[in-house]
């Protein structure tokens, strides 16, 4: 995290440079991608899409070749110019065949069983659970027991198109490639039984697959250990009547699987001693092996499906703790917040509530200023129609729009203009210190307009000798497009309501920019304002709350700021804050091992800035990532009913937070459409800032483009102001 140790001057360039896609801009973007990729294929192979578990009506059989329907279990219908044979196991031969697995749990004790009393058998695996257990796709090889497949996630292919069915099969053999290493020529469709029970509806398919080399297998002994009738009745089902041979059918998986293998136990030991043998199905009928070994791309392609898979199910289970820890944080956050802000509007409200002497000194207004043609005007006339004495010093930054000639042509008393070369929003504002005659500094933004109460109220906390700054209540002017909507609840329920919990907490961690005030002798205490951040209104908070000082809100400070009005500019805007913001508690870090004041904030005020607003907002996302999951792979409905239960919390949240700003309810009902598009932009913006921290990169400061919509509180926005062009010469 080298570039967050490395202070830089930051300077604004009149125009921004043009964007190009750098892999630190894709990156984003990329993970994103693997992240929902790692996901559907999760939701691929726990057969949760495409999985048909539909049984059919009973239909015609006149179709099914009577040698079929009155054969054997073994149906081999390759050769499309012979009869199909329908085979039978020869006399005293059983083949145990167990479907629907492998099985974390009950696969290994069943093949504990069968190497126990030296038996071998089939087993019929489908390839959702083989690519998720391949290491025992793999015992089963070694063991010498044989493997069939059972389609990938256990449709009945009776209504399936022959595309589908080839679809089955395929992706079942590449999972067995990339467990194993091999291919079987063994086929057991799902909800089969015996041979007579071909039809109509299966016997098309079963000559299909036939065609594509495949050799079915039913079977003619059905334990129907699903249903755990008791072990006694699973061993007297799958016994053959006599001395014939049979193929058995059991299960592996779907289930509690205990009496299967308990069964074991007791037939195996009682039919061997009636002469019968426990053979592979290839070895009871005398012929060659089912497996084919693969090699080459056939067998690269299905280890690395194997593998994706391997990394989908841990990518989920490192997700789904995350969504516990997100889960966790926000119903902490939320929690805290309703309680604390609470206990602030209580105590601040109170009848008997004062910050000390009340406060009516003369103040000193710093106005850094850079481009600000279209609102300048509204900002200094704002602060002149105020009801507390100021100086106003507007500090043009280098500015190429006339935007100190703007503020000299108003001819205002008590309003002074400094011009600067361009030198960033720190130098200006310790220009603006530098020059200001009062002790008592407030800050604001240029495109920032004060209602004529807010001076006053932002001062008042100064009775208290203790407080050295005060945080305002900033407020999104500009709140009539989609944007500035979701914005305008951003700010009244994400950072003033936050604000109040973190005065309670005595840790606010930003002074905002567009709305704050300082104590002169705290700010010279500390060194003044500094570039090392791209957040200089949060590395001056965080260093006034170690140099001892006391930092609080003041509600009824309000400003109307111009929030951004485009995705490109809002992008620019937040991904310089989360950056700044990451760079300011990296800057502080040596505070959670401090003393005194500066250790209380290290140890109460950095863990929760860097839990809500740095871990929280990059972990948010799951909740909805996690929506979409269960929305398409389900389950459905209690998916959509946790997510409408974080939504309700939330509102719960905003409601209050617009209650205590007395703002209109109205704005709430674009909440869960914030919740869904919004917060997916500042992960993403989050997750950049993190790249771009750790990769080392830098971040320019970029001047957002105004339009001067916000104007005097209390009267219709101004219109914007016309600038003349300047033309270049020649």
């Amino acid at each position: 995290m080298t570039n967050l140790r490395t202070p830089h001057r930051r300077t604004r360039a009149a125009a921004p440079p043009r964007r190009r896609l750098t892999m630190r801009r894709l990156l984003p973007a990329l993970l994103l991608v693997a992240l929902l990729a790692m996901l559907m294929l999760r939701g691929y192979v726990h057969s949760e899409i495409l999985a048909d578990h539909r049984v059919r009506p009973p239909v015609p059989t006149d179709l099914v070749p009577q040698q079929v329907l009155a054969g054997g279990p073994v149906i081999d219908a390759r050769d499309p110019e012979e009869p199909a044979a329908a085979l039978s196991v020869p006399r005293r031969k059983l083949v145990l065949t167990f479907d629907d697995g492998p099985d974390p749990k009950w696969t290994p004790k069943i093949l504990d069983k069968l190497r126990e009393h030296r038996a071998h058998g089939v087993f019929f695996v489908t390839g959702t659970m083989a690519a998720r257990h391949p290491g025992l796709v793999e015992r089963i090889v070694r063991e010498g027991h044989e493997i069939g497949l059972h389609t990938f996630n256990h449709p009945d292919l009776s209504y399936q198109s022959e595309g589908r069915i080839d679809w089955e099969l395929s992706q079942n053999q590449l999972a067995l490639a990339g467990a194993a290493g091999i291919r079987t020529s063994l086929f057991r469709p799902p909800y089969s039984s015996f041979a007579d029970a071909f039809d109509n509806a299966n016997w098309p398919v079963t000559k299909y697959i036939g065609s594509r080399g495949y050799i079915t297998v039913v079977n003619d002994t059905d334990s129907e250990d699903w249903k755990r009738p008791g072990v006694e009745e699973i061993v007297e089902r799958a016994t053959p009547q006599g001395d014939a041979g049979a193929v058995v059918l059991l299960h592996d998986s779907g289930g509690d699987r205990s009496q299967t293998v308990a069964a074991l136990d007791r037939l195996i030991p009682e039919l061997r001693a009636r002469g019968y043998e426990f053979d592979n199905l290839t070895e009871a009928m005398g012929a060659p092996s089912a497996h084919t070994p693969v090699s080459g791309f056939e067998l690269w392609k299905g280890r690395a499906f194997v593998a994706a898979v391997g990394v989908s199910e841990n990518v989920t289970g490192v997700l789904v703790v995350g969504l516990a820890v997100v889960g966790v944080l926000v119903l902490a956050r939320f929690g805290l917040m309703l309680l604390l802000s609470w206990a602030h509007a209580r105590r601040t409200r109170g009848a008997r509530f004062s910050w000390g002497p009340p406060v009516t000194e003369p103040v000193s207004v710093l106005v850094p200023a850079y481009n600000e043609a279209k609102c300048i005007e509204n900002t200094v006339r704002s602060l002149m129609g105020g009801e507390h004495p100021v100086e106003v010093i507007v500090i043009d930054d280098g500015s190429s729009d006339g935007t100190a000639r703007i503020v000299e042509d108003l001819g205002l008393p008590d309003v002074r203009v400094i011009r600067q070369l361009n030198a960033g929003k720190p130098a200006a504002l310790n220009r603006g210190l530098a020059s200001a005659r009062h002790e008592l500094i407030v800050m604001m933004d240029g495109d920032t307009v004060f209602e004529p109460s807010t001076v006053r109220e932002l001062v008042q906390p100064f009775g208290d000798h203790r407080v050295g700054a005060v945080a305002g209540n900033a407020k999104v002017g500009n709140k009539d497009t989609v944007i500035g909507a979701w914005q305008h609840i951003e700010y009244v329920m994400g950072f003033n309501l936050d604000r109040r919990m973190y005065d309670v907490l005595r840790c606010m961690p930003t002074i905002p920019g567009a709305v704050g005030a300082f104590r002169r002798g705290a700010l010279e205490r500390v060194g003044g304002m500094s570039d090392d951040t791209l957040a200089e209104d949060t590395d001056i908070t965080m260093a006034l709350h170690r140099a001892g000082w006391r930092v609080v809100y003041a509600e009824n400070a309000r400003a109307w700021t111009e929030a951004p009005e485009t995705l490109r500019q809002l992008w620019s805007q937040r991904y310089r804050w989360s950056y700044g913001t990451m760079q300011a508690i990296w800057k502080h870090r040596r505070a959670l091992v401090d003393s005194g004041a500066s250790g209380r904030f290290g140890r109460v005020g950095l863990p929760l800035v860097s839990l809500f607003m740095v871990l929280a907002p990059l972990l948010a996302p799951l909740i909805d990532v996690f929506l979409l999951y269960g929305l398409v792979f389900g389950p459905t409905a209690q998916t959509v009913a946790a997510w409408f239960g974080v939504l309700a919390v939330q509102a719960v949240c905003a409601a209050y937070a617009f209650r205590l700003d007395r703002e209109r309810m109205a704005h709430l009902v674009s909440l869960p459409l914030q919740q869904l598009l919004y917060r997916q932009l500042m992960y993403v913006v989050l997750l950049q800032s993190w790249i771009t921290a750790l990769s080392g990169g830098r971040l320019r400061w970029q001047k957002l483009r105004r339009t001067g919509a916000v104007g005097t509180p209390g009267g219709p926005p101004a219109a914007p102001r016309r600038i003349r062009e300047r033309r270049p010469v020649g």
